[in-house]
């Protein structure tokens, strides 16, 4: 029997319409402005382009050299996002699985990074990467390399919380069954975690891999003209004489593609992956 009065029902609909709204009007406006003339674009605003025109895709990418920042943004979220995922995993699996000392500190420890803004770790970072550079001559800064360390310092945290959550779901009558039949450590991770963690691991890589692709604050201060990333990219079509509208819209749209269609096809996976561990 549906409980719903029509009072509810309507305020349903017209919240859900609101929020579509609000959510699909940004994204028309990037995209009605990404294939407008520069000129119809600096005029007055119109919803439906009265010249309908594709040169902005092309022009993006001698406008700026979007190719390689685009290039910089696949290479050093996909290592940042490996490596995060890597280390997780066996950090996890170490936490989930043996009781050693300092253990529920590193929980806290790991636990507790997530409560301080990005922000604050930006200088600290900034002066260890200098000095390193001092001593060592590793030049971190303005390289791929710092930027890989810099966001694994951020996904780390967050992917080992998930998945020692969901490790922790997992019967340990598992492990020993995989024991009896001659697996060691390592196999049972590989053999029988792995498998059943699936659904986390591609949470958790997604996250890992938007937040590399996304952020603006420490690749803006850690990169320079042959390593900066799309999301710093972006602000090279305003120049003192003229800011390229359509083709900053069209640039915008390209580089959110990746992440669109990765969501789209995995997001059975997202869905399990983040509710998973919620219920033991």
């Amino acid at each position: 029997m549906n409980s719903e009065t029509f009072g509810y029902r309507l305020f349903r609909r017209a919240t859900l319409t609101l929020l579509t709204i609000f959510v699909c009007a940004p994204l028309v406006v990037m995209a009605t402005t990404a294939v407008k003339p520069l000129n119809q674009v600096q005029g007055g605003f119109r919803w439906i382009p009265t010249a309908f025109t594709l040169q902005p895709f092309v022009d993006m990418w001698s406008t700026v050299p979007l190719g390689r920042y685009f290039l910089n943004s696949v290479v050093i979220a996909t290592l940042a996002t490996a490596l995060s995922v890597t280390v997780a995993v066996l950090a996890a699996y170490a936490v989930s699985r043996w009781t050693f000392r300092g253990r529920d500190v590193f929980r806290l420890a790991v636990l507790s990074t997530q409560m301080f803004p990005g922000i604050l770790f930006l200088l600290p970072l900034f002066l260890l990467f200098v000095g390193l550079d001092r001593v060592t001559g590793l030049a971190l800064v303005g390289s791929r390399t710092g930027l890989v360390i810099t966001y694994l310092t951020f996904a780390l945290p967050y992917a080992v919380w998930m998945l020692v959550s969901y490790f922790e779901t997992i019967p340990r009558e598992l492990d020993d069954a995989a024991h009896v039949d001659g697996c060691g450590p390592l196999s049972v991770l590989f053999r029988v975690l792995l498998p059943a963690a699936r659904p986390v691991i591609v949470a958790v890589s997604i996250f890992s891999f938007m937040l590399a692709w996304s952020e603006v604050l420490f690749a803006s201060v850690l990169s320079n003209e042959q390593t900066r990333t799309v999301a710093v990219g972006l602000q090279a079509y305003a120049s003192e004489a003229n800011v390229f509208w359509n083709q900053v819209m069209a640039a915008s749209l390209v580089v959110s593609a990746p992440i669109v269609v990765g969501f789209l096809l995995l997001q059975r996976h997202i869905t399990a992956g983040v509710t998973a561990g919620a219920v033991k």
